[in-house]
């Protein structure tokens, strides 16, 4: 049977399959909040461990701060510019959960599969995130109102 999901390129995980163009799990929840530091605080005496992990992304406008919860992370969010688009998504909704985002094999071609199927997203081509990933965006619009990020690991070459 192992034979038989390895020749039809499937990836397995514990009692489940997926195919390598699907999403693999939820890899973070983004919070966007106005005061990293006082939010690191919280979430730190919330999860019982301190963020791993402080990263600034440029292109973005912001500072991450990550937090490990078993397999998946949460990721603290704020806005180094007041145009920047964390800092415009808590004047319009307040500080919480921004985005949910999930990890791909093949971000690309997550992204074709995306489009085949009618979704609208905000980036052509993955851009460089945080946390070494390469990433890609679906407008809210597309998907009941969240903000959905597909996100790969990036490998070495």
């Amino acid at each position: 049977m192992l034979e038989a999901f390895l020749r039809e390129g499937f990836l397995l995980f514990g009692n489940f399959s997926i195919q390598p163009h699907h999403m693999i799990r939820i890899e973070h929840i983004g919070i966007a909040v106005k005061d990293l530091s006082r939010a690191e605080e919280v979430y730190a005496a919330l999860l019982g461990a301190p963020s791993y992990k402080r990263e600034a992304v440029e292109s973005e406008g912001v500072i991450t701060s990550f937090f490990q919860v078993g397999p998946n992370k949460v990721e603290l969010l704020e806005s180094t510019r007041p145009d920047g688009p964390i800092a415009k998504a808590i004047e319009k909704r307040g500080e919480g959960i921004h985005h949910i985002a999930f990890e791909v094999a093949d971000i690309r071609a997550e992204m074709e599969r995306l489009k085949a199927e009618g979704f609208t997203l905000l980036n052509e081509e993955p851009k460089r995130g945080a946390d070494n990933k390469l990433v890609c965006f679906i407008h809210p619009k597309s998907a009941n109102g969240v903000l959905v990020e597909l996100c790969q690991e990036i490998v070495p070459a």
